[in-house]
């Protein structure tokens, strides 16, 4: 990661609601979840969300995929741990202390599930 990457990632970060919404997302990673669903969580109003939703998009934090008419948001693990690195990667100098032999944050799923799957699971048919 550069230095311009890290500043929009942190730049999109350094909003309350944006960082709830990615902090969601990252909870329910690897299956992530509809707009619906972070709205009534978090108990915001669907053009607010949608409006964090698009900055962190565009910082490459989150992915979008659509399954149907459903749009299913999930956190960049790769990106989070990216970022994570370049923040840390001159502890101490350099020296040997434990973070210098650090692993990523968070090791991501080795596929993210379909996304037909994660609706049915967020939204299960009605009886």
């Amino acid at each position: 990661m550069d230095e311009a990457t890290a500043v929009v990632s942190l730049a999109a970060l350094a909003q309350g609601q944006r960082l709830r919404i990615y902090r969601a997302l990252v909870g329910a990673a690897p299956e992530g979840m509809t707009p619906g669903m972070l709205a009534a969580m978090l108990g915001l109003p669907a053009s607010t969300l949608s409006f964090h939703l698009k900055e962190l998009l565009h910082a490459g934090l989150v992915t979008q995929d659509r399954a149907g008419r459903y749009l299913i948001y999930r956190s960049s693990i790769d990106r989070m741990n990216a970022l994570m690195e370049y923040l840390s990667a001159h502890c101490c100098q350099g020296s040997d202390c434990a973070p210098a032999q650090r692993q990523p944050v968070c090791t991501p799923a080795r596929s993210a599930p379909s996304s037909r799957r994660v609706v049915a699971r967020l939204h299960p048919a009605k009886p």
